[in-house]
């Protein structure tokens, strides 16, 4: 398939969108990682080539379907997909060393319901996913390009929080979390003001960690920092 890469492979992840949310990090890959890319990505992996898929054939049953942009290092997603067998995952991760890390807690955990795209989110979502497939987009801790005059590189634009909508069923939830108050308070003008969407904690709320959601290292460093974490949860309306 054309767009499987090879772990060695440096070339950039292309998108048709011409602002980019993340910066391509080409970490290496450690042995593990390699090794469980090349044994578990033809089963586990989906691509562009794929096309608009029906998650039923995909994981063979109809189940709670989960989205999460942009993994990282994939042990949250594992967990969650561990914690909720009857629930399946799909995660879009452009990192390989983060994909070859899901893939390697995948097969070590013996997991049936996590699939992988290892492309750009934007893609997946326009390409790949029908409408009203969804039911929870997780969007945990995003690059916060934190410097005013990156803002425009952030992922959670209206444009972008309109195209989740529609691949969200009615009634679907979209969960974000960020540890950067600015761009939480971004968050939530943007969510606020989008057609279709209501706050589940009522207007102008952060939420409480919901249980589902795991706490990161990433998260247990910053909060041994004094760093806060701010959750959004916005249901879908119509």
């Amino acid at each position: 398939m054309t767009d499987q890469q090879d772990p060695s492979d440096k070339s950039p992840v292309t998108t048709r969108r011409g602002i980019r949310s993340f910066v391509l990090r080409q970490g290496r890959m450690t042995e593990g990682q390699k090794k469980a890319y090349e044994r578990c990505w033809p089963r586990y992996g989906l691509t562009r080539e794929h096309g608009m898929i029906d998650p039923r054939e995909v994981f063979g049953r109809e189940a709670w379907l989960n989205l999460e942009i942009g993994f990282g290092m994939g042990g949250s997603l594992a967990d969650m997909a561990e914690a909720a067998p009857e629930q399946d995952f799909i995660g879009v991760e452009v990192h390989l060393a983060g994909v070859g890390a899901l893939l390697k807690e995948v097969e070590d955990r013996g997991l049936e319901n996590v699939r992988v795209y290892a492309i750009d989110a934007n893609d997946v979502i326009d390409l790949c996913l029908p409408d009203a497939c969804l039911d929870r987009v997780m969007l945990f801790f995003p690059d916060p390009w934190h410097k005013k005059r990156h803002h425009k590189r952030r992922l959670v634009q209206p444009e972008f929080v309109q195209r989740i909508r529609h691949k969200l069923r009615v009634g679907g939830i979209f969960h974000l979390a960020t540890d950067w108050q600015n761009y939480a308070d971004h968050m939530m003008e943007v969510l606020s003001d989008s057609e279709g969407f209501a706050n589940a904690e009522g207007d102008g709320q952060f939420a409480a960690r919901p249980e589902h959601r795991p706490v990161t290292k990433f998260e247990q460093r910053g909060s041994r920092l004094g760093h806060e974490v701010w959750d959004l949860l916005f249901r879908r309306t119509n």
